[in-house]
This record gives structure tokens, C-alpha cells and sequence, in this order.
């Protein structure tokens, strides 16, 4: 293991010396995102030198499909802010060819991110017992995404793939097409720790953690230039093809801060470092996005932190329309009131309504504090966990591909430290 770990840490620094010497492509080492429907309608951003965001589109479980109403709006949100998005689908296909063109025959007409851009098959779970079977499902689906005119990318994590895919086989004809995942520990990780780097050939993402900020996010970078692809000189408000959600999203990086209007949807720049009062915002702030509930003068109000912030300091990412199917109902939480009784006259749960306002304490909510919900969302589903012995929220995140918040805010969890085994999670 120490040989394998220490060729793969030279083979790094090599590719670095070669990609220095020879054409230089604008995304070698930018890191990036990916986003499910975890990540809200917006998605969330880590740092300011995010460069890229691949969101899921949805995806088959052993047949069933399930789509992400927050595909589109995340797409939108990415390029709204300078990013280049890309997609991917959850492919748990197993060996099936005939599961394999099903879910194919349903996303690849949905895609909203410009042709050439990267659509990946996350094949992380549901393998059959036939390798050859499920390398040939997954040649299949990267055949049919490049022949859609996207560049196709395989994900998941190497012990996975060596005990179930052929993935030569997958280079061989898709040279540096893998999207590969390798995680040293769940301690927040702002940078690649290229000592833990898998040593497989055709890697061109590498996932290096699955908490790139606390709460957890997974943290990827692009080792070749990938992620340029569909985007004019990797410039991500200029894709070489539009699409409504990359349209929607340059028209939000057009608003400037006098257009800023009640109703919008805006995230705080990272640069931003005081709110208007003089006090300072911290990080994880920057990290969510936010209604604008009122406006005055150079100033904007925002829910859930109820807090002013210079106009100059947000960034748009929509013009004020819907974010999501379904309608949204909006309340201004009242002494005595709960998250329970409120999610009740709606017809929910208080675990959707703290999913949908990013609540990390479900049992604090606060006079004043603005509540929304919106419904007929399409493939949100509740699924569950059982907890094993030595399992920790962190790796379950990571397994279940959600994050360590969302976890927290779903069951309730006033201990993020204590868990137990057998205990059920809902995710």
C-alpha cells in the first residue's frame, strides 16, 4: 500500500510538470462542487475559487426512476455566479443494457447544461455479479451520452470499480473519462491531499472529499481541463450552447446591484464581510442562498438570518421567478409557534421544512423568522438507514451522498457526535 500511495503521489507531481511544460489548459487544478437535491435549489459553493458545479439531473434505482426537481435552478444558480455546470445521473443500472437505455431514454432529452459539457454516470451501487455485464452497461450509457453530444464520464470509488468494472476497458475507449473518489479522513478539507490520491490511470476528476466545508459538501478537481468543456475559453457565462437553465442564469449574473429586487433569490458574495449593522458574516453564511424580503435604498433584507446586507455584496441567482414546480406558501413564524404545527397546516412534514429552509436545529425557530415550503416536488423521496456499529454521521453522508446538516435536520439529531446502532435515519 505505502508503494502504491507513493508512486501515485510522483505520478502527481509529474503530471503537473508535464501540464506546465505543455499547453495549458484554464481549468488544470480548479476545484469544484457537486450538488443533489441535498444541496437545495441553488446548490452551495465552498469557496470563492470554485470554479465548477455537476448536478444531478436524477437518476434510475434498479429501474425506478427518480428525478431532481432542483437539476434546473442549480444549473441556473451555477452559471449565475461564474461557474460552469455540468450534470450527471445516478446510474444504478447493475448489467442491465435494457435499465441502462431506460434511464438514458429518459435524461438525456432533460439535460439543461451545453452540449460538450461533462455528463457523468455515477455507478456507485447496485453492481450484478457479472463484471463484464456491468462494464458493458456502462460503455453503453458513455456511447449514448457522447453520441448526444456531451462528454460522457464514469464516478465512483476505486475499490468499488476494481471489484465490479473492467475500467480499463472504459479508458481504453474513453481516455481520461473517470470521475474517481478517495476520501483520507471527513475532517473538512478546503485542498486536495494528493498522497491519498487513487492510483488508477484515466482519472481527470478527482472527488477528495465529501466534506469540503463543515456540514459537508463533496470537494473535487479537475486534473486535465474537463471541466472547460461546452464553455467558451472555460468562460462559464458563455456556454457554447444555450440551454433555459443557462440562459436564466446569465440573465442573473446580468442584474446589477440597483436592480436587485423583493422576491429575488441571491446569494452573499464571498468577498462580503460585514453586514450593514458592521458585524461580521461568517463563512458558513456565505455558503446558502436567500430570499430578498425587502429592499431600501443600497441595502437588502434576507430571510432565514433576517439580517441586511449591502446590495454591492450579493450576487443573483434568478430574477425573481419560481424556483422550483410545485407552489410556495411563505409564514412569519409567531410566538408558540413549532415547525410541526406549521408543516401540519400545510399538509407535510417538519423534516421537509427544515430540508427546504436549511434549518439546522429543527427545534429552534425564532418571532419573525420567514418559513416557506414548496410543494409537488418531483422525486423527493424519503428513504432510510439503518445505523451499523462504528458507522459516524460523516460516513454515512458520504455513503448515502448527502450531507452530515441534512442528516442532523431530518431526524432531529440535537448530538451530531451520538448516534447508535440500529438507529433508523431518514434521508
Amino acid at each position: 500500500m505505502k508503494k502504491l500511495i507513493k508512486k501515485a503521489a510522483i505520478g502527481m507531481v509529474a503530471f503537473f510538470v508535464v501540464a506546465a511544460s505543455g499547453p495549458v489548459f484554464a481549468a488544470v487544478g480548479d476545484q469544484g462542487v457537486d450538488w443533489s437535491r441535498y444541496n437545495g435549489y441553488y446548490g452551495n459553493f465552498g469557496y470563492d475559487h470554485d470554479k465548477f458545479a455537476i448536478a444531478q439531473i436524477g437518476g434510475t434505482y434498479g429501474g425506478s426512476f427518480v428525478d431532481q426537481a432542483t437539476y434546473s435552478t442549480q444549473v441556473a444558480s451555477a452559471i449565475a455566479q461564474g461557474k460552469r455546470a455540468h450534470t450527471y445521473i445516478w446510474y444504478q443500472v447493475g448489467g442491465s443494457q435494457e435499465v441502462a437505455k431506460a434511464a438514458l431514454d429518459r435524461y438525456l432529452p432533460k439535460i439543461q447544461t451545453p452540449k460538450n459539457s461533462i455528463v457523468a454516470l455515477d455507478y456507485e451501487s447496485g453492481a450484478s455479479g457479472d463484471k463484464q455485464a456491468n462494464t458493458d452497461a456502462i460503455l453503453y450509457g458513455m456511447r449514448r451520452v457522447k453520441a448526444a453530444g456531451y462528454t460522457p464520464m464514469y464516478y465512483s470509488y476505486k475499490p468499488y470499480t476494481l471489484a465490479n468494472v473492467n475500467y480499463k476497458q472504459i479508458i481504453k475507449e474513453f481516455p481520461n473519462s473517470l470521475w474517481i473518489a478517495a476520501y483520507p479522513n471527513y475532517e473538512v478539507t478546503p485542498v486536495p491531499n494528493y498522497s491519498f490520491f487513487p492510483s488508477m490511470d484515466g482519472i481527470s476528476v478527482f472527488q477528495f472529499t465529501s466534506t469540503y466545508v463543515a456540514g459537508g459538501l463533496d470537494g473535487n478537481v479537475d486534473l486535465t481541463g474537463i471541466t472547460d468543456k461546452g464553455y467558451e475559453d472555460g468562460n462559464a457565462t458563455k456556454p457554447d450552447t444555450d440551454t433555459p437553465a443557462t440562459d436564466d442564469g446569465k440573465d442573473a449574473n446580468e442584474v446589477t446591484p440597483s436592480e436587485i429586487q423583493e422576491g429575488m433569490t441571491v446569494t452573499i458574495k464571498f468577498s462580503a464581510t460585514n453586514y450593514s449593522t458592521g458585524q461580521a458574516i461568517p463563512k458558513w453564511v456565505k455558503e446558502n442562498s436567500y430570499k430578498v424580503l425587502q429592499k431600501s435604498g443600497n441595502k437588502v433584507l434576507l430571510d432565514n438570518i433576517m439580517s441586511w446586507v449591502a446590495a454591492n455584496d450579493v450576487q443573483a441567482l434568478d430574477i425573481g421567478g419560481s424556483n422550483s414546480s410545485g407552489n410556495t406558501q411563505s409564514h412569519i413564524v409567531q410566538s408558540g409557534d413549532t415547525l410541526s404545527g406549521i408543516a401540519s397546516n400545510w399538509g407535510t412534514n417538519w423534516q421537509e421544512l427544515a430540508r427546504q429552509n436549511s434549518l439546522s436545529n429543527p427545534n429552534i425557530i425564532y418571532t419573525g423568522q420567514v418559513i416557506r415550503f414548496t410543494g409537488g416536488q418531483s422525486g423527493v423521496t424519503s428513504r432510510s438507514y439503518i445505523v451499523r456499529s462504528g458507522d459516524n454521521l460523516s460516513s454515512i453522508a458520504s455513503r448515502l451522498r448527502t450531507t452530515v446538516q441534512s442528516l442532523v435536520s431530518m431526524n432531529g439529531i440535537s448530538n451530531p457526535n451520538l448516534i447508535y446502532a440500529g438507529q433508523t435515519l431518514n434521508y
